[in-house]
């Protein structure tokens, strides 16, 4: 969690072998674009998950509460996160660390199967998403030499602040574009 660590912890408290962590209501768990090596089960609690959190872009994606995990990109692949939380409770959670991953999926079989098949799932929408974003680059760029055009759309895909929007097909659709 870095510097944020310290202002957002109320106790880090190692109960039974786990590290149990408090985070204040209000306070910010993870921030979109940090890297956070730790992954986190939620015991007691509810939080909100956000994308473009405090701009115009501003989207509420959902509210976990007990049992869900988060941060498991940050601690599986040293990715950045692609979200922000914030407790709207005050949260209670159970802190995994690479040194406690062992006993974590030791002794949550489940949720780390649940975790599983949520990665699994995110993977299946983003093949069928980039594949719809390949047909509708072909409407917009469909000479073969506008490969650069493109490259660009697609790289704007990853930006959660670009100029597009999904709609419930999961197709993409430009805002701002005619067909």
């Amino acid at each position: 969690m870095g510097d944020n660590d310290q202002n957002n912890t109320i106790s880090d408290n190692n109960v039974g072998g786990k590290a149990i962590v408090t985070f204040p209501a209000e306070s910010m768990i993870l921030k979109e674009g940090e890297v956070n090596l730790d992954m986190y089960k939620i015991i007691q609690g509810k939080a909100e998950m956000y994308i473009g959190y405090g701009t115009e872009n501003e989207i509420l994606l959902r509210i976990i509460g007990p049992g869900t995990c988060f941060g498991e990109m940050g601690l599986l692949l040293e990715a950045p996160s692609n979200y922000t939380l914030i407790a709207y409770t005050d949260v209670y959670a159970i802190r995994v660390t690479q040194e406690r991953m062992g006993n974590f999926i030791k002794d949550n079989q489940a949720t780390v199967l649940q975790i599983m098949k949520n990665m699994a799932r995110t993977m299946n929408v983003m093949q069928y998403q980039i594949t719809s974003l390949s047909e509708e680059l072909n409407l917009y760029a469909p000479d073969k030499n506008e490969e650069e055009v493109k490259k660009d759309i697609l790289t704007s895909y990853y930006n959660p602040h670009a100029n597009f929007q999904v709609g419930m097909s999961g197709q993409m659709h430009f805002l701002g574009k005619k067909k």
